[in-house]
Parts: structure tokens; sequence; C-alpha cells
């Protein structure tokens, strides 16, 4: 068989890049994305502020919403997905998960242990 009774000819794509497509596909994209976080932070924001909701399930309802929102952001904005063109995008977010959760909690942790080993304020000022 030849390339022409195919049709288009699909070509290999490095890491990172994609395929071709219309401005217009690219901006309704983006649209789609805008309108969905805009959506999500209005949402977020109603159920902050009103009394129809049962009052324990706010935060649940909040932090659904805020992953809910990073997945918009990811999708949308980022452009991560789970092709197999895009694995070092998906490792490299990973990485700097790691890297962020490694710096706040190990700060964190010295301020609890720097917190635990001072004395007491008015030991301090008896002192004087």
């Amino acid at each position: 068989m030849s390339e022409q009774t195919h049709g288009m000819v699909k070509r290999d794509l490095a890491p990172g890049e994609e395929e071709e497509h219309s401005v217009g596909a690219r901006i309704l994209g983006y649209v789609v994305g805008l309108v969905l976080a805009l959506l999500l932070t209005a949402t977020s924001f109603f159920i902050a502020g009103t009394d129809l909701v049962w009052q324990p399930s706010i935060p649940v309802a909040l932090i659904v919403l805020a992953i809910a929102q990073m997945g918009v952001h990811l999708v949308f904005f980022l452009h991560i997905t789970t092709g197999p063109d895009n694995t070092n995008n998906v490792l490299a977010l990973a990485f700097g998960l790691l890297v962020v959760f490694l710096v706040v909690g190990g700060t964190v942790w010295i301020m609890a242990n720097l917190n635990a080993n001072m004395p007491p304020m008015d030991h301090i000022m008896m002192r004087q």
C-alpha cells in the first residue's frame, strides 16, 4: 500500500511537541478552560458564603473544588495529558511537587522542633 491511499501520514513527535492545531481550536480550548476555572472559583465563593450547604461539609467541598481547579489548569493551560509524548512533563511536575512538599514539610518540622526546644518566655524575662 502506498502513502497516498492512507491519506494523511502521522509523523513522530518529540516530547513536549504538540500536533499542529488551528488557532481557532487552540483559542477554544483556552476559553473552555477559562470558563471552567471561573465557574469553579464562583462555586467556591458561593459555597463559602452561603447557609444552603451543611456547614461541616464546607471545607471538604472547598478541597474538592480546589483539586478540580488544579486539574482544569493542568489540562487546559499546561497541557498535561496522559499521552505517551507527555511523560517528561508529568515526571517534571511530579518532581516539582516532591521538592515543594520536602521544602514545606522540612520547614514545618524545623519550626516545630525549634518551638518545642525554646525556653518559656517568662523564664527569659526574669533573668533580666
